[in-house]
């Protein structure tokens, strides 16, 4: 029996609300299956966030080109006694056959934008909503918590510890591959080592210190063990004894012609303890050892030790990244815009949606900066939107993309090493305020006068809708 610990190709079209089956299965008896536009957007920031890294499209993508279900699928559905054979065997020969046009993976995003849209037949792209949601949400949560990380930390390496405390396997995944695109210097999750290509890090473990006599023995038999230089962990006495230990040890190493990698503090006044680690380690003559840092870290902390010149080469980051802390979720949508050509409008309080088919324009400086960005209906052009940014059309550029047509992939799919330079070139471009880490300046994000007008007149037909 396979273990449950999985995640089956045939599986995955179950990944899914109940609802979004029962909804489509009640407008295929309708016959009402005529084009629809889904969007994906962010409705609010999350507290603190000034901008936001797009990550998980490649996922959506990979997962509507092999979207199926698969006999299992079929009559587990069945055993619910709640759907009708002939929609049951519409879903037997389920393709997706729609378009999507998206932000590239690693761009920024603000909220009140899209950065998603499926054009598709409305079973199919109501099919996709939770799919969509669950794996974009999630993974620009965490890609945008690394960034931060990664801005605090001022070109240290930071390092991706979160599979422990991740809630669950695939969480994990998404953690290491979202963080290493924000970038992340690597992760300790050996899957995601092998699946994306990320480089893997790890030190040593206290049990490993504490199974041997002494603290001193555990480091020489851990630093023989490897031919590449190894990191230390110093603390599970007394920490300041144990750097004194580490130093022992790095001295006899370089006798031999090696070197001891680090050492790795995980606790106690990191501030303070890499200061003494410091002036230990160059009384010894080892400059050239790097102290790593770890243990409840995030990117406030990080700032603040940094603030206060703790001398720290590299910092690990775990909890924090793994389940974004301190905004572990988005306020995320994915709903209809258009159906049969007309706009569609939800009016909800406090959850209204935007109207209409749309475009993004961003806008940029001479010198390559954003300076804001408009959303237009979809056939504004960057002429028409220049006139409302007051910014020359060369330096306008739309972001949504055709990602895929029919079905099918119409751009290359990049590799994760180039989603990274993308995100960090992005992020570069932000003005220091809206990267700030505390109560950052709002990004500017307008809509045009054709939106506006939409928006306007939707309002009337929704009223008529009521009646």
């Amino acid at each position: 029996m396979a273990i449950d610990l999985r995640l089956d190709i045939n599986e995955v079209a179950l990944l899914s609300d109940l609802y979004e089956l029962t909804v489509s299965s009640a407008l295929f008896a309708r016959d009402m299956n005529e084009p629809a536009a889904f969007e994906l957007a962010l409705r609010r920031m999350p507290p603190n966030r000034g901008f936001m890294i797009a990550a998980g499209i490649e996922r959506v993508l990979e997962v509507l080109e092999q979207l199926r279900f698969d006999a299992a699928a079929i009559a587990y559905l069945d055993s619910l006694q709640i759907f009708k054979p002939a929609f049951l065997d519409y879903l037997a020969k389920f393709r997706f056959r729609g378009d999507v046009r998206a932000i590239a993976e690693g761009e920024v995003f603000f909220a009140g934008e899209p950065i998603l849209e499926i054009y598709a037949p409305l079973v199919e792209a109501q099919i996709a909503e939770t799919l969509v949601l669950n794996q974009a949400g999630f993974a620009a949560m965490v890609a945008t918590k690394a960034a931060r990380c990664v801005g605090a930390a001022q070109g240290r390496r930071v390092v991706d510890f979160g599979m422990r405390r991740a809630q669950g396997a695939d969480a994990a995944l998404i953690a290491a591959r979202s963080s290493y695109l924000a970038g992340f210097a690597g992760t300790s999750n050996l899957l995601a080592g092998l699946r994306y290509g990320i480089p893997v890090f790890g030190t040593m473990s206290h049990s490993f210190v504490m199974a041997h006599d002494s603290e001193l023995a555990a480091f020489e038999a851990f630093s023989s063990s490897f031919a590449a230089p190894v990191t230390i962990l110093a603390d599970t006495y007394d920490t300041l004894r144990g750097v004194e230990n580490a130093a022992k040890v790095a001295a006899r190493l370089r006798e031999s012609g090696a070197k001891l990698g680090g050492i790795r503090l995980d606790s106690g006044n990191l501030q303070a303890l890499s200061i003494r680690t410091r002036k230990i380690l160059d009384q010894h003559g080892l400059g050239e050892t790097a102290i790593f840092a770890s243990g409840n870290l995030d990117e406030y902390r990080i700032a603040e030790l940094l603030a206060a010149r703790a001398p720290i080469d590299a910092f690990g980051v775990g909890t924090a990244l793994a389940v974004s802390d301190d905004a572990p979720a988005g306020d995320f949508t994915y709903k209809l815009v258009e159906y049969k050509g007309q706009p569609r409008l939800k009016l909800s309080e406090g959850k209204a949606s935007t109207p209409g088919r749309k475009q993004v324009f961003r806008a940029s400086a001479a010198a390559g900066g954003y300076i804001g960005d408009l959303v237009s209906a979809l056939d504004e052009s960057a002429v028409t939107v220049a006139k409302v940014l007051k910014a020359p059309p060369s330096q306008i550029k739309p972001i949504l993309e055709v990602q895929m047509e029919r079905g099918v992939r119409r751009l290359p799919r990049p590799a994760l090493n180039e989603i990274r330079a993308w995100a960090a070139a992005a992020v570069a471009r932000l003005d220091p305020r809206w990267r700030m880490l505390r109560k950052p300046v709002e990004y500017p994000v307008r809509n045009s006068a054709a939106i506006h007008a939409m928006i306007i007149s939707e309002k009337v037909r929704a009223d008529r809708r009521q009646l």
